[in-house]
């Protein structure tokens, strides 16, 4: 029979021994958990997706650094991200080529990249006053229609340019984006707009444009940083602003280009505030894909675009 001396010794040593145990088990579990710091500085999910405009490299591009065949793999190896737009300068006689674009797509499922838009430039004025000059605009822009759907792209971002009175250049916009509108949706693709300097970056003008077009897949891009109505020797001359004019593109955008050109200290965008921004497309349930465009000196392409995705994950 046991003593209750010896009994209290045993019911002790149990006691220590299952608490060493309890502590050692939670101590282990914990080593399998993030620290409160790794928990914390992980990005969240934003109410958007992010995807890379082939414009934040185009020193690279230009410098024949990359190609455009490199571009969805530097993408996703060198920044994470599964999204692309592609601009047309870097694949400009290849928009009927198939055994190029076929290359293209091989390297987009290799990297398990999905394709978004191409930006189109140089195929001439959708607002211009000349009506055959505008229908061969028109004309131009079909190819990368095409070449938009056999990518997989679900648009082409297009400019609402001309030269005139503000009245007579919309009603020539409304006319250019209507038949280009109408070769889009018979192929699925959507035509926007990109608010891209002159009329086009007045926020009331443009938005006036999409109410008159009336089209589904007609719609706009509003660019976060570019507003400028007038450019002289030293730079923008006259600018709209840029909160206003991206509130009124948001209710037609199919899209967002997150321009940035510099950063602070703590990685703000200094010409633009992007918490603003950020509230701004919230207001308008804006649930699409947000391209990166870093176009900066400050810091290199890589880096710019690093510092602009770690700033929409923040902010987003």
């Amino acid at each position: 029979m046991v003593s209750k001396t010896t009994h209290s010794k045993i019911m002790t040593n149990y006691s220590t021994r299952r608490t060493f145990l309890k502590a050692a088990g939670s101590l282990s579990a914990m080593a399998f958990l993030p620290t409160w710091a790794e928990a914390t500085s992980a990005p969240q999910k934003t109410f958007f997706d992010i995807s890379l405009a082939e414009w934040s490299l185009h020193k690279a591009l230009f410098a024949k650094k990359i190609t455009n065949l490199d571009f969805p793999g530097i993408a996703r190896k060198e920044f994470g991200i599964g999204i692309v737009e592609y601009v047309n300068q870097f694949m400009k006689d290849k928009a009927t080529d198939t055994a190029y674009l076929n290359e293209l797509l091989m390297r987009c499922k290799d990297n398990g990249i999905k394709n978004n838009l191409i930006m189109i430039d140089g195929e001439g004025a959708l607002a211009e006053l000349d009506a055959t000059k505008r229908n061969q605009a028109v004309e131009n822009h079909k190819k990368w229609v095409d070449c938009a759907k056999y990518l997989g792209c679900k648009t082409i971002r297009v400019n609402a340019q001309g030269s005139g009175e503000a009245a007579e250049v919309a009603k020539a916009a409304v006319e250019g984006l209507s038949k280009l509108g109408e070769i889009g949706k018979a192929a699925g693709i959507n035509i926007i707009v990109e608010n891209h300097g002159g009329l086009s970056s007045n926020g009331a003008w443009l938005s006036g444009v999409m109410k008159s077009v009336g089209m589904k897949n007609v719609g706009t891009l509003p660019d976060f940083g570019n507003f400028c109505l007038k450019r002289g020797k030293d730079g923008c001359e006259e600018s709209y602003d840029r909160y206003l004019g991206t509130q009124q593109l948001m209710a037609f955008a199919k899209g967002a280009s997150a321009k940035t050109y510099d950063f602070d200290a703590q990685g703000n965008c200094v010409e633009t505030d992007y918490a603003r921004i950020m509230q701004i497309l919230k207001d308008a349930k804006f649930k699409g894909i947000v391209g990166i465009e870093y176009e900066g000196d400050k810091v290199d392409e890589y880096e710019g675009i690093r510092k602009t995705k770690a700033l929409l994950e923040r902010l987003g």
